[in-house]
């Protein structure tokens, strides 16, 4: 069973780009071991941030203090382009700690990559990590086209809390349609080591004891909200039994739910013998070769008659 993880996409689309895929990982890899920071960047392109971006709703009334200094993004684009997707990164850190940046595996690519804050366990509690990152999310899907992106080319990752995040807002559909949108607009999710089960803090915040090892599945896991029609989905672990609270297990057992509803577009992949920090580190070639996947299934569908 664990074999075929790695194995299928469940969707003879993907199947077809698996040499793309292996390909441009393998070139990722290369990249990042010879230094050179600018794997795939497009001749010319020039990149400007803007830092610092409020993304909850206005009219909402007056933020609080809190919520005024977490509840902001980094806008990381390339500059005088047009159509450029856009990579929506959450940071890790339990719920409880962390702070937003774009990581600098995803720059110089064409793309644009949102790094998102949002609030943190205890000065808040759930739901509200999720409801600050799906507003995070609307904002972009909602402003991303006046500096030149692509709205229908949005996808979403994070590493560990920040992989949670990923599934819950991809999953649990609420979350966006309350600022009317669909989920099912997301390109594609890679969840990173993130728990598939109701995150351990939020247990916490329910009061359930040793919540770090007691598995719950309520309306707060990505597992509650598994469903045939979910956008594409990457799951990237760590090690069987060597990832953080056996999370390759978890995500595995997510992956076979998924595929069980009628799911279709959905993998995980393995890294062998890596612990949490090390797939932390170690995913990016696998999250890069999914987008990069995704956006030519997405043009030979857009070419199609």
């Amino acid at each position: 069973m664990k074999s075929q993880t790695k194995r299928a996409w469940g969707a003879g689309t993907f199947l077809s780009h698996l040499p793309l895929l292996l390909g441009i990982a393998l070139a990722a890899d290369l990249a990042a071991i010879r230094g050179f920071a600018g794997a795939g960047e497009p001749g010319g392109t020039k990149y400007v941030v803007d830092k610092d971006v409020f993304y909850l709703p206005q009219g909402g009334g007056p933020a609080d203090d809190y919520a005024d200094e977490m509840c902001r993004l980094d806008l990381y684009r390339p500059e005088a382009v047009q159509g450029f997707p856009t990579v929506v990164f959450y940071h890790g850190g339990g719920l409880s700690a962390g702070k937003r940046y774009v990581p600098k595996e995803l720059t110089d690519r064409g793309w644009a990559v949102v790094g998102v804050g949002y609030r943190l366990h205890p000065k808040v509690q759930h739901p509200v990590y999720v409801e600050d990152a799906a507003a995070a999310l609307a904002w972009t899907f909602k402003n991303i086209a006046r500096f030149g992106g692509d709205p229908e080319r949005i996808f979403v990752t994070g590493i560990s809390a920040g992989g949670y995040l990923t599934a819950m807002v991809g999953l649990d559909k609420d979350y966006l349609a309350k600022h009317d949108l669909d989920a099912n607009r997301i390109a594609g999710l890679i969840p990173v080591t993130g728990q598939m089960i109701t995150h351990q803090t939020v247990r916490k915040e329910q009061g359930v004891e040793p919540s770090k090892f007691r598995p719950t599945i309520d309306k707060y896991a990505p597992l509650y909200h598994v469903c045939p029609d979910a956008p594409p989905i990457l799951c990237v672990t760590g090690g069987w039994e060597v990832d953080m609270l056996m999370r390759a297990e978890e995500n595995l057992y997510f992956v076979s739910m998924l595929k069980l509803v009628g799911h279709k577009a959905v993998r995980h992949v393995v890294i062998e013998g890596a612990d949490h920090g090390r797939c932390g580190a170690e995913c990016w070639p696998h999250v890069i070769a999914f987008v990069e996947a995704r956006l030519a299934e997405m043009k030979a569908s857009a070419k199609a008659p």
